[in-house]
């Protein structure tokens, strides 16, 4: 064990740290959690856990060194084990709650609810946001964390912990899909797509 990690904060030092190089990204985390899951609850939950879990292995983390990559990474982990959970989980119905709708006076036959509107309906709307969300989360992932958050790639491959050529060619193959993706949108808004 490293001398890092038998350091011992004092509860002063550790507040100290939480405020003033753990707070100030914020927003980056939760802008990162709301492009994984899409569901700002879901993504607010995610902020949470991570923070509660940055405070408590806080001893784990050195002082002055990038507290936006171990953030980071301590939220990535936690969306893939969250994710893992419940895809291993089946699907859960209310059925109280369905029936008593459909038995209602209220209730507009013709009117169901389209799942997939419902999740976008609130999201930023446009192409790009789309393109990017309907990449696969390993190649969202790197083009969120690269071209929207600024991390180096050396950060990028601590951060996923994959290797730093991983995640050059993750990075290039998402960036490919999604300009494929958006290469009618451009061709619509007057850019020369072709080739050279």
């Amino acid at each position: 064990m490293s001398e890092v990690q038998r350091k011992k904060y004092s509860d002063k030092d550790k507040n100290n740290i939480f405020d003033h190089e753990f707070m100030p990204h914020i927003d980056s985390m939760y802008n990162f959690a709301y492009r994984l899951t899409f569901d700002e609850d879901d993504a607010k939950d995610l902020v949470q856990d991570t923070y509660l879990k940055a405070y408590r292995f806080i001893n784990s983390f050195e002082k002055g060194t990038n507290a936006k990559a171990w953030l980071f990474r301590i939220l990535k982990n936690s969306f893939i084990n969250e994710y893992r959970k419940k895809s291993k989980q089946p699907a859960k119905v209310d059925y109280q709650e369905v029936e008593t709708y459909y038995n209602s006076d209220n209730v507009d036959y013709s009117m169901t609810s389209d799942l997939r509107v419902d999740a976008v309906k609130d999201m930023l709307g446009d192409e790009i946001s789309n393109a990017l969300n309907s990449l696969a989360v390993d190649f969202r992932t790197v083009i969120i964390l690269c071209d929207l958050e600024g991390f180096t790639y050396e950060e990028m491959a601590k951060i996923l912990d994959i290797p730093i050529g991983t995640v050059r060619s993750r990075l290039h193959r998402a960036r490919n899909l999604l300009k494929d993706k958006l290469r009618s949108y451009a061709e619509n808004m007057g850019y020369d797509t072709e080739e050279e």
